[in-house]
């Protein structure tokens, strides 16, 4: 299957969003032309080792605008300032809530909120929406999509990422690969078992990144299509698009 992604770059408009230290970092909105008035915002944050505009990134951002859903990524500071290690867990967190903000200020307050990302970033998005559940689901949080959930260090189960998850009180849906190093679907599934409300999609042979091995596996466009076509009908079942 052919990937579309350039065919919707001129979708994609930079800006930028203002931390609470003054900092700021810079974003990418993209706006789907054929979002209902009151649509769907997604904000998505990228993994440790990579910036917004990165192609696993990029690639979902596109598929998803196409699929009627408005979608914001961001940088971290530390990724902005160029540095490879990431900020302390509260900046992480503060940064994201800025982008969060950034993103409800372009779009509207109509539109649904849904928050996720790759990897760290989806587990900065958790965070988050456990610590603000009081507030009715993570301050106005209606959802979470989670790609590629860092469950553990790679090799050290012993080190679980998941004592927050069971206080998200907002739906949440977690893509996996089936060969994930940082968590498999198996060791994901008892942990969710104890979330108020959390679906998982296993995409079979997939590493962190849902690639798949062999001479006849699947190009990761395709991959990425199916697991976006995935997500849309998971939002729409739970009423977050459409």
């Amino acid at each position: 299957m052919p990937d579309r992604d350039t065919e919707s770059a001129a979708t994609a408009s930079p800006f930028t969003v203002t931390l609470p230290s003054d900092d700021s970092v810079s974003a990418i909105a993209y706006r789907t032309a054929d979002a209902p008035p009151a649509g769907t915002t997604m904000v998505l944050a990228h993994g440790a080792g990579a910036p917004q505009t990165h192609p696993f990134m990029t690639a979902f951002a596109h598929r998803l605008s196409r699929s009627g859903i408005d979608v914001v990524t961001f940088n971290f500071l530390y990724r902005e300032r160029g540095h490879r290690v990431p900020d302390p867990r509260a900046r992480l967190e503060a940064c994201y809530r800025a982008a969060i903000a950034a993103a409800r200020a372009r779009t509207g307050d109509g539109n649904r909120m849904v928050i996720g990302g790759k990897s760290m970033g989806g587990r900065i998005a958790t965070q988050v929406a456990a610590a603000d559940g009081a507030d009715g689901g993570g301050a106005g949080v209606d959802g979470l999509v989670l790609l590629g959930y860092p469950l553990h260090p790679p090799g050290r189960p012993d080190k679980p990422r998941t004592a927050h998850l069971p206080s998200v009180t907002a739906p949440m849906l977690f893509v996996q690969g089936g060969r994930d190093v940082f968590g498999t679907p198996d060791e994901l599934r008892p942990v969710l078992a104890t979330c108020a409300d959390a679906e998982l999609v296993t995409v079979d042979g997939g590493d962190h990144s849902f690639k798949k091995r062999g001479k006849n596996a699947p190009p990761a466009a395709e991959i990425y299509e199916t697991v976006t076509g995935r997500i849309v009908r998971w939002l729409s079942k739970r009423g977050l698009q459409g």
